[in-house]
């Protein structure tokens, strides 16, 4: 199946994919970035997934969340009648780990058949299957999982599979729970109870949002899907629930995305508190507190759930890769780069939490101001950039505009709270790099900000000149940048990262086109004065979204298809930052 025909569920500490035929592709237990034990999305069937379905020709599917929740519901049609699948998993709290499938026979009676194969460690060990009083269990090495059912099951070949009727008013349950294999299964939840305590609760979340500006639905739905890929014991926000989805069909530009990024911070930060979620907002300040402060020399731009550093690379050879898009890879290389801008991600947090709670916590000064003080004796080094590009390192335009934000930020903070610091020398700092910028980084004779300095390449993120507010939005050279941007790096309306063809990022192949930046594209035309261009685009990006309102990391516009990991929270984030945006801009006249 596109990318874009999955769904997306989660219980707050890892997710699933669901598939429009309903088939779940992909889940990792226990946690977001634990081996996948259903792996279908990068190979096939035996590489392990749980499938629920008509047994008969499907007519038509349709699909929907109920209101204000993850809570998935399928509908398929068939000639002998219309029969609803629904699909969540409970939030677990310190309970194990759930998917639960509810089988509701909307009329007629429809036959369906049940398959599912449990394969662990990324598709490669098939378990030991027995049949159990409530169901089946299967175990291999140090994990049980326990499908829950009153139907008959059969078990060939460590797949178990069954066919029962859906009849018009009745239910069929099945649970899947997750569980050490030296420990004893656990009681299960009933799934009615299980479905009213789920939809409960995420309705609660939802109804505390307190945005009520332009795109509120979109918005919504971007912050459920940013709330269900946050782990709720650490407070990290995975980048993407998955690994290894292609950013061009076919090429080797997969990358494994079930971590967190420091680069996503304060744009997390900003999206959860344009809806009011000041408590998560301050958990993922937190979560970024803990990974990201002592030695700041050790700073890396992206962490695992619980704050890991060490996230080693390798490549499952077994696996074939989404459509053939190989390598499968598992763990990220990029965790050991230089990248400059965090540390602007790293006082932008800073600053932002500070500015919404009014007050900074002092314990916290020392950290921040080692940040500060080690980005003085770094800032004018060559970087790998904000893309993770395995080319020569260089001095990123971007890099050295977050490098400006430290010092800015750095110089607000201690004004306002009367810190000690030596601030006129972290302000000559920030003049400094502010000049250098403007010097190196910007070709006059194009009226535009390149990737980096000296080159005639450009690149997207350079939007962000606006956003972070190193230049005034109205700037000529901003206006000009955008235009730039738009022309050379928009593809049908839509932005790419940079040129693949031009750029040397040590990678072949091209890639789609990046969903965030043009979403930074329709803020800086909004924060520009241009609402009626960056309502337009923001329409076509939303346009983009399948069904559910889910966006993966790209589109390609050849194949017409979502690309990259899925759903992806920087587009999300983006997104949410447009809408904030266009509203700020519009209410402005």
């Amino acid at each position: 199946m596109r990318i874009e025909d999955y769904g997306f569920i989660g219980d707050l500490q890892t997710s699933a994919l669901v598939g429009a035929d309903g088939s779940v592709d992909w889940l990792c237990l226990p946690s977001f970035d634990s081996a996948s034990c259903f792996t279908a999305l990068l190979g096939d069937e035996t590489h392990g997934h749980w499938s629920i379905a008509p047994d008969v020709e499907i007519l038509g599917v349709t699909r929907r969340y109920q209101p204000g929740t993850l809570v998935l519901e399928t509908d398929f049609e068939t000639a002998d009648g219309a029969v609803r699948l629904i699909d969540f998993m409970p939030r677990r709290g310190d309970g194990p780990p759930r998917l639960v499938r509810i089988v509701e026979g909307l009329r007629g009676r429809v036959l369906m058949r049940l398959s599912l194969s449990v394969r662990p460690d990324y598709g490669s060990i098939t378990p030991w299957v027995e049949i159990v009083p409530d169901g089946a269990l299967a175990t291999a090495g140090p994990s049980s999982f326990h499908l829950c059912t009153t139907m008959p099951l059969h078990v060939d070949a460590g797949t178990i599979d069954t066919e029962f009727l859906a009849t018009a008013g009745e239910r069929d349950y099945f649970t899947l729970g997750w569980h050490p294999s030296f420990e004893h299964a656990p009681l299960v939840e009933d799934a009615e109870s299980a479905l009213a305590r789920t939809a409960t609760w995420w309705r609660e979340w939802t109804d505390r949002c307190t945005y009520d500006g332009a795109y509120r639905d979109e918005v919504l739905t971007s912050l459920v899907v940013l709330k269900a890929m946050t782990d709720e014991t650490t407070g990290a926000i995975v980048a993407a629930p998955t690994t290894s989805l292609p950013e061009a069909l076919g090429g080797v530009r997969n990358w494994d995305y079930r971590y967190c990024w420091l680069r996503d911070s304060v744009l997390a930060l900003e999206a959860l508190l344009a809806g009011g979620y000041t408590d998560e907002a301050v958990a993922f300040r937190d979560f970024m507190l803990r990974a990201g402060t002592g030695d700041p020399a050790k700073l890396q731009i992206m962490y695992g759930i619980r704050g890991e550093r060490r996230l080693t690379e390798f490549d499952v050879e077994h696996l074939p890769g989404y459509e053939n898009s190989r390598p499968v890879r598992v763990g990220n290389a990029a965790s050991e780069q230089f990248q400059l801008d965090v540390y602007g991600e790293v006082l932008g947090v800073a600053h932002k939490s500070a500015e919404v709670l009014g007050a900074i916590d002092t314990r916290l000064w020392p950290r921040w101001r080692a940040v500060i003080e080690y980005t003085e004796n770094i800032w004018e080094l060559p970087d790998d950039g904000i893309w993770e590009t395995r080319g020569p390192r260089r001095h990123f335009t971007q890099s050295k505009v977050m490098a400006w934000v430290v010092f800015d930020r750095a110089v607000r903070l201690a004004e306002r709270f009367a810190l000690d610091a030596p601030v006129e020398r972290w302000r000559l700092t920030r003049d400094r790099i502010h000049q250098e910028v403007c010097e190196n980084g910007f070709d006059s004779a194009r009226g535009t900000f390149t990737q980096y300095y000296g080159s005639e390449e450009l690149d997207a993120s350079v939007l962000l000149i606006p956003l972070v507010g190193f230049l005034p939005p109205t700037d000529e050279r901003v206006t000009s940048t955008i235009d730039a941007v738009a022309k050379e790096l928009g593809r049908d309306g839509f932005v790419s990262r940079y040129s693949t063809a031009h750029t040397d990022d040590g990678l072949p192949g091209d890639e789609g086109q990046f969903l965030a930046c043009s979403f930074w594209l329709v803020s800086a035309l909004a924060m520009n004065g241009r609402v009626t261009e960056a309502r337009s685009l923001f329409e076509r990006l939303v346009g983009l979204s399948n069904d559910l309102g889910l966006l993966a990391e790209e589109y390609d516009v050849t194949h017409q298809r979502q690309v990259g990991n899925f759903p992806q929270a920087f587009s999300h984030l983006t997104l949410v930052g447009a809408a904030v945006a266009i509203t700020a801009a519009a209410s402005a006249g």
